[in-house]
């Protein structure tokens, strides 16, 4: 079985995390399902709902096509000891035995041993916890942080995300503030992956000029397949793959259906179709896998983690060849997350 590392869930913030070593009766992601379906590796967020929402338990869309607006921002006190909770989690499976948490490129090497644990890149998905002084920044990294997305789809400190909209350009609201520039060449300096996902286009042409590392954005698509505002623009796919970065392919019905239709019967060939052309627009080394598991409805087809070789084998049907497939689930995310922590 190829092994696979996945961009993005949020298996910690769902109600039910403390099964994720056991194992959930719902749900889509915990360890005994990853064993089962080849998932060694993945980064695991931290995230923080806004005001007034239910718990972050999936997004369900409505109207077709549709738009809602951003969601309202979050305090850095609520967002700091919720995360920081959240985190505790991770770093108790470790305790435990049951994962690795990435924090060198050697921990992720490691998976791929007979019998080892899987491993785990801790994420923040939203920078809240984050004060704009960034006197938090270098403790988050010696606690085990190494991937963090400046924004979720709100505004926040450092920059503003996008809405959930179909169809509508990613190209709302101002780029980054000066302290979300600085959050960005801390990371690069400390050694913290900063991911594009749910950023709007003047914040991710922003960072590109930054030039801190290669552009990375862990659960997006193509806004050419789907015209939803968290999917990527050719130019910005062109970026990516000049920066020697990827896109993690989101799973995500709404967002990677044309008709963004927020439905599980949804066939893994649109998957497919996602990879498929960004493959061919920046080449392969670019692709890899990004479910959004447990934050998102997912295609029926594949159901939960377990059903990874299912994408595998429909990205083979899209033409991908097993060296290819190799490079997307697994090599592809090894070396832009190596090239981050240098």
């Amino acid at each position: 079985m190829i092994p696979i590392f996945d961009g993005h869930n949020d298996a910690l913030t769902r109600a039910d995390h403390a099964r994720l070593a056991s194992g959930r009766d719902g749900g889509h992601l915990d360890l005994p399902r990853m064993r089962e379906g080849g998932m060694k590796g993945g980064i695991f967020a931290l995230f923080t709902s806004s005001p007034g929402e239910e718990e972050h338990e999936g997004q369900v869309f409505g109207g077709n096509p549709f738009s809602e607006p951003l969601a309202e921002p979050v305090a850095h006190e609520v967002a700091a000891a919720e995360t920081t909770a959240a985190a505790g989690r991770l770093f108790a499976l470790e305790r435990a035995g049951e994962l690795t948490v990435a924090r060198r490129i050697e921990d992720v090497d490691a998976a791929l041993a007979e019998g080892a644990p899987p491993v785990a890149v801790l994420h923040h998905e939203g920078a809240e916890a984050i004060d704009a002084g960034l006197e938090a920044l270098p403790a988050w990294y010696a606690m085990g942080l190494r991937s963090l997305g400046p924004v979720w789809s709100r505004a926040n400190a450092f920059a503003t995300g996008v809405q959930f909209a179909m169809p509508s350009s990613p190209d709302i609201g101002p780029g980054l503030t000066d302290a979300g520039v600085a959050l960005v060449k801390t990371c690069a300096e400390l050694g913290i992956m900063v991911d594009l996902s749910h950023l709007n286009e003047k914040g991710f042409w922003d960072v590109a000029r930054l030039e801190a590392g290669p552009l990375v954005a862990s659960h997006s698509g193509a806004h050419a397949v789907a015209e939803a505002s968290r999917n990527l623009t050719d130019a910005q796919l062109d970026a990516i793959g000049e920066s020697g970065g990827l896109v993690g392919i989101v799973y995500a019905t709404a967002f990677i259906r044309p008709d963004f239709a927020d439905d599980p019967e949804t066939p893994l060939s649109v998957i497919a179709d996602h990879a498929r052309y960004v493959a061919d627009r920046i080449g392969v080394a670019h692709v890899a896998l990004g479910s959004d598991f447990d934050g998102a409805t997912i295609p029926t087809p594949l159901a939960d983690v377990a059903g990874l070789p299912k994408v595998l084998d429909a990205l083979r049907a899209a033409g991908f060849t097993e060296p290819e497939l190799e490079a997307v689930a697994w090599h592809n995310w090894r070396r832009v997350l190596d090239a981050w922590w240098r």
